[in-house]
């Protein structure tokens, strides 16, 4: 079962720091817009302190994720890390 945390635990913030790549999901505030899932690397990620992340958006075939933080009053974002060594670990950031 998942866990809701306030802030990014010091186990999480470690887990954290070793992934080489995350993902970045989006959505549009249009009923009929999409979802835009987008894979991010190239130690682009940090977190400023247990409550706060930046991310240097580097656009590759286009710019969904910028347009939909463009658009008033969206802030459907979700950043998503995924453990590929070691124990099994999912964790998103809403």
């Amino acid at each position: 079962m998942g866990k809701a945390y306030r802030q990014v635990p010091p186990a999480q913030v470690q887990f954290i720091q070793r992934q080489k790549m995350f993902f970045v999901g989006t959505a549009n505030l249009d009923k009929d817009g999409h979802v835009n899932i987008s894979p991010k690397g190239y130690d682009c990620f940090l977190l400023l302190d247990p409550k706060t992340f930046v991310y240097l958006d580097l656009t590759g075939s286009g710019s969904e994720t910028a347009a939909h933080m463009m658009q008033k009053d969206n802030g459907r974002i979700t950043i998503m890390f995924i453990s590929y060594e070691g124990a099994p670990n999912i964790l998103r950031l809403f």
